[in-house]
């Protein structure tokens, strides 16, 4: 299939009309919404997106525009409704190719017509799984205090390449995760004083697990925690943790 190079266009603005044109969505990678299986505790689904709506002064929401082109486009213009599709989930959300892939794959877009898509997306930068993994790395890491372990498994599930996820979690070494860890139990040390020493223990090591610690560096950061607190733990018993 011949490559069509006409489009995304970017942003631009339709002279005096009032009207924005259909913009490419920001590739910046900000916070992220998604499920979080390494959270400690209940977490709450995000928005992936805007909601649709007008803006003040008469401005369409891009991301209802892109859905109304979605919507417009020929029916013997698959290329057209792919894109259409694919511009309407970059917006507001980063999104990995492999997402984005399967989100055409359930629309019923040919995998040929998809192909053409995401390479031409890839192209012009608004499809860049690279960029991606940085970001939720950077994120995830400092924000939620995940482990490399964990963080290559979520960017496994959003299908980054292997090669991507190793470059991108490498961004945080051992020593950093170490550091990491001694911050998470020390914010949640307080919560669990007047507990008995070894439900304490698994309480904290079980919350770095969840979070993609290994046993090892887990029950090591708590067992200083709680030495440091006055604890006697040296005949702690790891076999249970």
């Amino acid at each position: 299939m011949t490559r069509r190079t006409d489009w995304p266009e970017p942003p631009a603005e339709d002279g005096g009309s009032g009207q924005r044109s259909e913009s490419a969505p920001s590739t910046g990678h900000g916070a992220y919404t998604d499920a979080e299986p390494y959270d400690d505790g209940p977490g709450r689904r995000g928005r992936t997106g805007r909601r649709a709506g007008r803006r003040p002064g008469g401005h369409q929401d891009s991301a209802s525009s892109s859905s109304r082109a979605e919507k417009g486009a020929p029916p013997g213009d698959p290329v057209e409704q792919a894109r259409a599709i694919c511009l309407r989930l970059l917006t507001g959300t980063p999104r990995t190719r492999a997402q984005l892939a399967e989100a055409l794959r359930k629309r019923g877009i040919a995998e040929e017509v998809a192909e053409e898509v995401l390479a031409r997306f890839e192209d012009v930068g608004l499809i860049n799984d690279g960029a991606f993994a940085d970001a939720w790395v950077e994120s995830r890491h400092h924000g939620r205090g995940l482990a490399r372990r964990a963080l290559a498994q979520e960017l496994r599930t959003k299908g980054v390449d292997s090669a991507v996820i190793e470059e991108a979690v490498g961004q945080v070494d051992a020593e950093q995760e170490e550091e990491r860890a001694r911050e998470l139990v020390a914010r949640k040390l307080r919560s669990t004083r007047g507990l008995e020493r070894d439900k304490r223990l698994r309480r904290l090591a079980g919350m770095l697990a969840r979070k993609g610690y290994s046993q090892g560096l887990a029950l090591k950061v708590v067992r200083e925690a709680l030495e440091q607190e006055g604890e006697d733990v040296g005949e702690l018993d790891e076999e249970g943790f």
